[in-house]
């Protein structure tokens, strides 16, 4: 039965932020430094990715005390930033690619925050088929809303020339769920007025993009992946993402799941299927279509700091923080506020853990530790202080939002933040796991937070700013619609 309906779908966050979220957290789960965006657009991942991490990775045996505590405990040995050193993009679109270079450069990246790790960002131009020996053996390559816009013979190619000729440790794969489609229209009816029917008229399918080869059922897309790395030596594991706000009255969405379908490959170790992924993918290496070149259009250079990985001396970094109580005529301090001081995560050589050892070790300082807290809540007193004189708000760093506050934000805007449990706002949108409370900011421009139709947004992540250090609308129109 046909029919035009099409019923109010709407998610928060907006889908693609909700996919980026889990990118990052697979990222920064598996300690990823080296990423390759296939299909990378306009580079809004990768802008994100250029963004500095507040510290440098917990330091190695030297740099701190044998008696230390400021290494990571058990319960934090999951709670790192992330820490690229090299990210790569391609896509086939020059207009796409001209935006991701400006997007990308150092000229662009945010300032506001210290970057303690140099970075190289290689941007490509051309197709997926074609060989790049740079990609072979990439740490992780990110694949977001790319395989549904495949060709049928292209397609062909992808898992050969990813998991064969590239055979990263990691391949990270979205995609739209087909199934979740039934959820814009009642039972019996499907949504003819915004959505469009499968170009290729191999189905009666009517999809959620224009440029859409295929989706794939839930069924579809879990035979693929693990057909897929059956035949090239992967684990996977899929899910989905991206529940509708809207409980729907027909009870179907625990059946249809989330609109985004994710999957994480992860390559199995040993010789015998480094041989076969070699012989399999032999073919790929020699395809006439392999004669073609990927064109290298811009790599950007970002320098660290001069002195990340040079601490000072613990005195000198006692002084320092010493130094700012007195300016600031307080007596308590939270961890955080003390690292964000350029200064002294200079002395610090970049290292959070330095700054951690030099408080607990001195007399003039008690670091209130805090199990299952924020290490960047952690509270600094500064001894014989004035009790209960903090230092004022308004000296904070303009540019950053607490994670609580956050979370605040959005209840009294009557959101909640268990709505979807594939979505953890436990991670934040850049959720600083160091335990320093760092975001990556998204500003409102002009087009940021408009709404649009739930079948008619592209899959294109072009309406966020990344790094503009601006929060100023938060609190404004977050209402979003797109299931792209």
């Amino acid at each position: 039965m046909g029919g035009e309906a099409e019923l109010r779908v709407t998610f928060f966050p907006p889908l693609y932020l909700q996919r980026r979220i889990w990118v990052l957290d697979i990222l920064r789960r598996e300690q990823v430094t080296e990423i390759v965006d296939i299909g990378c657009g306009e580079g809004q991942l990768l802008a994100v990715l250029c963004q500095p991490a507040p510290s440098l990775p917990p330091p190695g045996p030297g740099i701190l005390a044998a008696h230390s505590g400021a290494s990571p405990t058990a319960l934090e040995a999951g709670d790192f930033d992330l820490h690229p050193t090299r990210v790569t993009g391609l896509d086939i679109s020059s207009h796409a690619l001209a935006s991701a270079i400006e997007d990308t450069s150092p000229a662009a990246a945010n300032t506001s925050y210290t970057r303690w790790e140099s970075l190289q960002v290689n941007i490509w131009h051309g197709g997926l088929e074609i060989f790049n020996p740079a990609f072979i053996n990439a740490e992780c390559i990110v694949a977001t809303e790319v395989v549904e816009h495949l060709p049928e013979e292209i397609l062909a190619d992808f898992a050969p020339m990813i998991l064969g000729v590239y055979h990263p440790r990691l391949l990270l794969v979205t995609t739209p769920s087909y199934g979740f489609n039934a959820r814009f229209s009642p039972p019996g009816l499907i949504n003819t007025a915004t959505g469009f029917p499968d170009p290729t008229k191999r189905t009666d399918r009517v999809f959620r993009h224009h440029d859409h080869k295929f989706e794939w059922t839930i069924e579809e897309f879990q035979e693929w992946c693990e057909g897929t790395a059956q035949e090239w030596g992967y684990d996977v594991d899929t899910t989905t993402i991206g529940r509708a706000q809207e409980k729907d009255e027909w009870g179907r969405d625990e059946e249809l799941g989330g609109a985004s379908q994710v999957a994480i490959f992860k390559r199995l170790e040993g010789e015998a299927w480094a041989t076969i992924r070699e012989e399999k993918s032999t073919s790929m290496k020699e395809s006439p279509k392999s004669q073609k070149v990927h064109r290298l259009l811009e790599t950007h250079h970002y320098d660290a700091h001069v002195r990340a990985g040079k601490r000072g001396s613990a005195e000198e970094i006692a002084k320092a923080v010493s130094d700012k109580f007195d300016e600031w005529e307080a007596a308590e301090l939270r961890l955080e506020e003390i690292w964000f001081v350029e200064e002294i995560g200079a002395i610090c050589g970049g290292w959070f853990e330095v700054l951690i050892e030099v408080i607990e070790g001195s007399p003039k300082f008690d670091l209130q530790r805090s199990k299952g807290q924020r290490r960047g809540d952690w509270p600094v007193l500064l001894v014989g202080g004035r009790p209960g004189k903090k230092k004022k708000t308004s000296e904070w760093a303009p540019e950053q939002l607490p994670d609580d506050l956050f979370e605040e934000v959005l209840q009294s805007e009557g959101y909640r933040s268990d709505d979807d449990p594939g979505f953890d706002w436990g991670s934040g949108l850049y959720s600083s796991d160091s335990g320093v409370d760092l975001l990556w900011d998204i500003s409102k421009d002009d087009n940021a937070w408009a709404k649009e139709s739930a079948w008619t947004c592209d899959s294109s992540d072009d309406v966020v700013d990344w790094g503009a250090g601006r929060w100023c609308t938060l609190s404004a129109a977050w209402d979003f619609d797109s299931p792209e």
